[in-house]
């Protein structure tokens, strides 16, 4: 099949690529010459540079001979004569100063420039059918909205279609190859059939669940599913971290074991971090809360898992004035790792972002930063020309060096090389010191290194004051 997407991010990208892998001809629209650029180049680092996702650029290298690349429309026009279905994957965060209204703007536009191009398309015949799929996570009532842009230009001989990605970014690529469920909203049977023909690798998998409903039940289903998930992890900072920093002989670890051998309570999600970032589960959260509001309902449970998420890095942030008696004022301090978790450069809801911010408002003298692969990324929203208190950051080329000559440290990312940061710290930062652990990526060492006379600040554990 012929398939169109229209944005190339993170969504986008990884769905296009799994599609031309599934034998489908794509063409990919951006209006970022930049990102095109380096997505079309056929280059691991410039691809990896945009987007690092596991297996992302060797896909679209394997497959270049069937995708294109373009930040020109007029590609896009020619295109639209032959093509059979059309992905929208266009950001949707939130509106500013709106909490949980999702901000349509860029939606809108593509949707009104692809309408007043569709009604030319087979020399005004439009003659060939398509379906339009909205990919991004929109209002439950969106496919009511792209209809009426549709219908408002003329255009005909159409279907729109819910088909929400439920991926997890680090593991797209191998969730995109192999999702445990493909769901596809839609009203007319001419529109099932067309999406049956682009997800024909997954139709008769023994494996995958394909399911179809109607488009408000599929829309739905994201915003539901991410904003269960999200309160699980949320439950688990605010209710088990806080027994464990509560009552010093109980150990996170040990009462996960306990907790996670009932199959009824399961183990995603159970895990302590000093945040729950990432591009979807706030703002789907937020958006299901502002949707529920707007027909009269009380959301304040919905509400209550964005304020316990909130309350969870601010909490950690504080107990080093409250349990260490530690100012900040004038401070060297290293960040390890800002990117919002393991495995991507993503920094969108970074906890590393308010952390920041709070120091720099507490005055803190230094903050040397070093992740493995988001520090470009990081580097956009702390831009010193627009703010000359942001003077105090530095980013620097390993632990090592962003260690050194500081009073503090705070462990904020996943990234599997920090479990060995004990070692580092121990060789170039000698006691007394503060370690925060944000992702308790030492706690196996915790007793060690009070031992040696370090201050422990973790979530999922009461102060441990250096002997």
């Amino acid at each position: 099949m012929k398939i169109l997407y229209i944005g190339s991010g993170y969504v986008g990208t990884c769905s296009a690529a799994v599609m031309v892998d599934s034998g489908h001809d794509v063409l990919l629209y951006d209006v970022d010459k930049e990102k095109v650029k380096k997505l079309g180049s056929n280059n691991i680092e410039m691809i990896e540079s945009c987007l690092l996702e596991e297996g992302l650029a060797e896909m679209l290298i394997k497959n270049k001979d069937h995708i294109l690349f373009t930040a020109d429309y007029d590609q896009v026009i020619k295109y639209l004569d032959t093509v059979d279905a059309i992905f929208m994957c266009l950001p949707t965060p939130e509106k500013e100063g709106a909490e949980g209204e999702s901000d349509l703007t860029y939606y809108y536009l593509a949707a009104e420039k692809l309408a007043q191009n569709l009604v030319k398309r087979n020399n005004n015949t439009q003659s060939k059918y398509v379906v339009i799929i909205n990919k991004s996570t929109v209002p439950v009532n969106m496919i009511e909205e792209t209809n009426r842009v549709m219908t408002k230009y003329g255009v005909n001989n159409f279907g729109v279609v819910s088909n929400p990605e439920f991926l997890v970014e680090g593991k797209a690529i191998e969730g995109s190859v192999h999702p445990d469920r493909v769901v596809v909203g839609g009203n007319k049977e001419e529109d099932f059939k067309i999406m049956r023909q682009v997800y024909a690798r997954f139709l008769n998998s023994p494996s995958i669940k394909y399911i179809e409903t109607n488009p408000q039940e599929a829309a739905a289903g994201k915003l539901l599913a991410n904003y269960l998930l999200f309160n699980r992890v949320t439950t688990t900072f605010d209710v088990v971290g806080r027994v464990c920093e509560s009552f010093p002989q109980i150990n996170f670890e040990n009462l996960r074991k306990v907790l996670i051998s009932d199959d009824r309570i399961g183990s995603w999600g159970f895990y302590d971090s000093v945040y729950c970032g990432g591009s979807c589960f706030i703002k789907d959260a937020a958006s299901l809360a502002h949707q529920l509001e707007e027909v009269g309902v009380n959301a304040g449970y919905v509400r209550q898992t964005l304020v316990s998420n909130n309350f969870q890095r601010d909490n950690f942030f504080s107990r080093a004035k409250k349990e260490a008696n530690f100012d900040w004022s004038k401070k060297s301090v290293a960040i390890m790792g800002v990117a919002f978790k393991q495995d991507t450069n993503d920094v969108r809801n970074s906890g590393a972002i308010d952390i920041v911010r709070h120091l720099v408002d507490e005055g803190v003298g230094e903050i040397k930063i070093y992740d493995p692969a988001a520090m470009p990324m990081f580097k956009h929203l702390f831009d010193p020309a627009k703010d000359s208190r942001y003077d105090v950051i530095s980013y620097f080329d390993s632990e090592k060096e962003a260690l050194s000559g500081t009073e503090a440290c705070m462990i904020l990312t996943d990234w599997p090389k920090f479990r060995a940061l004990d070692e580092v710290i121990k060789l170039i930062c000698p006691a007394p010191y503060l370690i925060m652990d944000g992702r308790r990526m030492l706690a196996a060492r915790f007793d060690e290194l009070q031992n040696l006379g370090y201050d422990i600040i973790s979530v999922g554990s009461p102060f441990i004051k250096g002997k």
